[in-house]
């Protein structure tokens, strides 16, 4: 549904009349009955704030798993970057069978539409904090990654390399802040081969002793709830961001939407959000929270045409 604005001033009709013009023909993904925006028009000024401001002024923040990376793929799941690591060449039946029970405990709680943020918090810390000792008990090793990461079903989502050559091209910064398993998650990019300069990733990276045996986990636990402190604890350092107050935020949980907490003086922030289980029971909450909502799509297309237009070098006058 397109909500008409109220027109007060002249020059004002004339720059949202053409606008509007110009969305219709330059991004109709956004008409899509995939796409729900509670305020469209706040959607379309945000952009063209951002397209005047250019690509300079511009960062993206995504998750990785189930954004960067599909949810399902013929009507399979894909794997998670913890996913992935339930492997014969990695651990055991009994670990596969321990982290699915886990993942059947905690998972609907995750993504249960009736629980608070704080109500989940320590439960998710549990989960993480559970999966991690397994993995850790399993001894996994570093150079069986690579191999682990080739025969999984691991898939980025359709339009993937143009995005991330796209962000590289015009030297628009990526960061990645994922509640996954770092390693895995650099080797899907990599074995992908759209690990550009420009990727900066924020996750949890395993700590391998000096025989390339895994003995424990790096830093602060990240998980879907207490991104927010991720940000502002290691984003703030990365000078390639510095600057950049515009941003273009992408995820699938409500988690998610803290990921741009630590952008020093934003001043645009556009947020899509991807729906990709259990619609009808989240669809309100996210249509509340996120400014574009894609419900179940597998694919980049929005941000892609959306980072086009941004970096486009035409100006609206």
């Amino acid at each position: 549904m397109i909500h008409q604005i109220p027109w007060i001033y002249t020059p004002v009709r004339t720059v949202l009349a053409f606008w509007q013009q110009l969305t219709k023909t330059q991004i109709p993904e956004l008409t899509s009955c995939s796409v729900l925006m509670r305020e469209r028009s706040r959607v379309e000024e945000t952009i063209y704030a951002m397209q005047r401001a250019g690509a300079g002024s511009l960062q993206v923040i995504s998750d990785f798993d189930m954004t960067l990376s599909r949810f399902a793929h013929n009507g399979k799941r894909v794997p998670t970057t913890h996913n992935i690591l339930d492997s014969r060449l990695l651990i055991d039946k009994d670990c596969t069978r321990k982290m699915r029970e886990l993942l059947n405990i905690y998972y609907p709680i995750e993504i249960d539409a009736g629980r608070s943020a704080e109500e989940k918090l320590p439960l998710m810390v549990e989960w993480w904090t559970k999966v991690h000792d397994l993995l850790i008990q399993q001894r996994i090793r570093k150079d069986m990654l690579a191999r682990a990461v080739m025969e999984s079903d691991a898939m980025l989502r359709d339009g993937y390399k143009g995005f991330f050559e796209h962000l590289a091209e015009h030297q628009v910064p990526l960061l990645i802040l994922s509640a996954g398993v770092g390693d895995v998650l650099e080797e899907v990019i990599r074995q992908n081969n759209v690990f550009y300069p420009n990727v900066h990733i924020i996750s949890n990276y395993m700590d391998f002793d000096q025989t390339g045996i895994l003995q424990a986990f790096k830093g602060q636990l990240l998980h879907t709830f207490n991104k927010r402190e991720g940000a502002l604890s290691h984003a703030v350092n990365l000078q390639e961001l510095q600057g950049r107050p515009n941003v273009l935020l992408l995820g699938d949980s409500l988690g998610d939407l803290t990921m741009a907490d630590g952008v020093t003086d934003p001043q645009n922030v556009l947020t899509i959000g991807f729906l990709n289980d259990q619609v009808e029971e989240r669809k309100e909450s996210y249509v509340n929270s996120y400014d574009i909502v894609l419900v179940k799509d597998e694919t980049l297309d929005v941000p892609n045409i959306i980072l086009r237009y941004i970096t486009s070098s035409s100006r609206v006058k």
